[in-house]
């Protein structure tokens, strides 16, 4: 539903950490059970965020990470909100607005979410499904063990999280 953290897909809920037990997927998400490491794997290594991981790296990522299906007008994010989870964004698009304006839009090889459970601070933004649209989700848990185990992963977050400050900075002091 909108406003609320999306569940994360049915492998994901014999973790103790993930959603509550009995809860299900809205119709929204699809989890794509079926499909095989070998095509998550090839997905990962076609993201601009991990081309430069090595495969041992993008196994790390593939076993730790769901990929889900999501229809075009779900909600990612909601600004305020508590974050339990990032996505990185495979195929389809995505509008970020901040109270009511759109100030972005993110595409395959984007990372969604991934300041909350940084900060652990609330959702910075609105993040909207305007396509169908394929994403990898991990869960806090997983997003801090990601990111120890693979340093790569970590300095390009790094460079994507300093290019944003940067572009906020010239449009705040030009």
């Amino acid at each position: 539903g909108e406003g609320r953290d999306l569940p994360l897909p049915e492998s994901a809920d014999r973790r103790p950490d993930a959603a509550e037990p009995g809860t299900h997927p809205p119709r929204s998400v699809h989890s794509c059970p079926m499909a095989s490491r070998g095509k998550h794997l090839e997905h990962l290594a076609e993201i601009p965020l991990f081309s430069a991981l090595s495969k041992k790296d993008l196994q790390r990522i593939a076993k730790a990470s769901n990929e889900v299906i999501l229809d075009a007008g779900t909600v990612l994010a909601e600004q305020g909100d508590m974050g339990r989870e990032a996505f990185v964004i495979v195929e389809g698009t995505a509008t970020v607005s901040r109270n009511g304006r759109k100030v972005g839009a993110v595409g395959p090889g984007d990372a969604v979410g991934e300041l909350s459970l940084l900060d652990h601070g609330p959702r910075t933004a609105r993040v909207v499904a305007d396509t169908e649209l394929t994403a990898l989700v991990l869960s806090a848990r997983e997003f801090a063990g990601v990111i120890e185990e693979v340093p790569g992963l970590a300095h390009k977050l790094l460079g994507q999280l300093a290019s944003r400050v940067r572009e906020l900075d010239r449009q705040i002091y030009g």
